[in-house]
């Protein structure tokens, strides 16, 4: 699998999808090794020259500290730059703040689209972000990385029953091997809030979707939660666009997102 080498050295693995068309890179959210996106990667093949990565300290890729969200920001900037040195970008979850934050940097990027970016609202989620956070570096500095997951699946809105269920599922060690990658998603959503003033100097257009319905393990959250973050995001950014996705889940069908992605990469 070929790699690209970030400013600090660091190998970053990645894969090419397709080969004709303009670059989409992928990037991906909390908890996924870059697989997550495939299937979306492998319809757009079709248009695209898609390349799916893997952000630091997953995967094949290499996890040079310290960590600060600027060094996944070069990642990218080096995926690019080995891909066609221009791109289109798509951000799932927590990977759609990173993209927008790229953006922001003034990447060689030409479209944003980002799916259910978890921004929070609201003085009792930002406590609940706060005391995470806290929480969350406590468990991964004394090495407990259960108990990382167990934070952030509560945080998520999964219930106790559906924590102990995937405690016992053969993917808890893979879950386990990524634990310390949730400290390198919550660097990048910040306070927790929509940054604002960082959105605001995005000038690429940008699209924001979301599904229709909540994912059954994201119970927890209010019904609105990832509809209104979506919301005050496009409000910041000065070519925003929102569009809701007929289909229920924090991971949508490639059938429903991919004809949407290409007719606005296409634009």
């Amino acid at each position: 699998m070929p790699h690209a080498t970030s400013a600090d050295g660091t190998a970053i693995g990645y894969d090419r999808l397709g080969d004709e068309g303009p670059v989409v890179v992928l990037v991906s959210g909390g908890l996924d090794d870059g697989t997550e996106n495939i299937p979306l990667g492998q319809h757009l093949a079709d248009t695209f020259a898609v390349i799916a990565y893997r952000r630091r300290g997953r995967g094949d890729s290499g996890d040079t500290q310290p960590y600060a969200v600027q060094r996944e920001v070069e990642d990218l900037a080096a995926v690019i730059d080995a891909t066609g040195g221009r791109a289109h970008l798509f951000g799932a979850s927590s990977g759609g703040a990173l993209a927008l934050e790229a953006a922001a940097a003034g990447l060689p990027v030409d479209r944003v689209a980002v799916h259910e970016v978890p921004y929070l609202l609201g003085d009792e989620m930002l406590a609940a972000w706060r005391a995470y956070t806290a929480d969350l570096a406590t468990a991964l500095d004394a090495g407990d990385r259960d108990h990382a997951l167990r934070l952030f699946m509560r945080l998520a809105g999964s219930t106790d029953d559906q924590i102990t269920a995937a405690e016992a599922a053969p993917v808890w060690s893979e879950l386990r091997a990524l634990a310390p990658t949730l400290r390198y998603d919550a660097a990048c959503l910040g306070d927790g809030r929509p940054p604002a003033a960082q959105l605001a100097a995005v000038t690429q257009p940008v699209l924001l979707t979301t599904s229709v319905t909540m994912d059954a393990h994201s119970a927890g959250l209010p019904t609105d939660f990832f509809g209104a973050a979506a919301d005050a995001a496009a409000a910041s950014l000065p070519n925003g666009r929102r569009a809701t996705l007929d289909v229920a889940g924090h991971v949508p069908g490639p059938a429903v997102l991919g004809p949407m992605l290409t007719r606005f990469y296409t634009g």
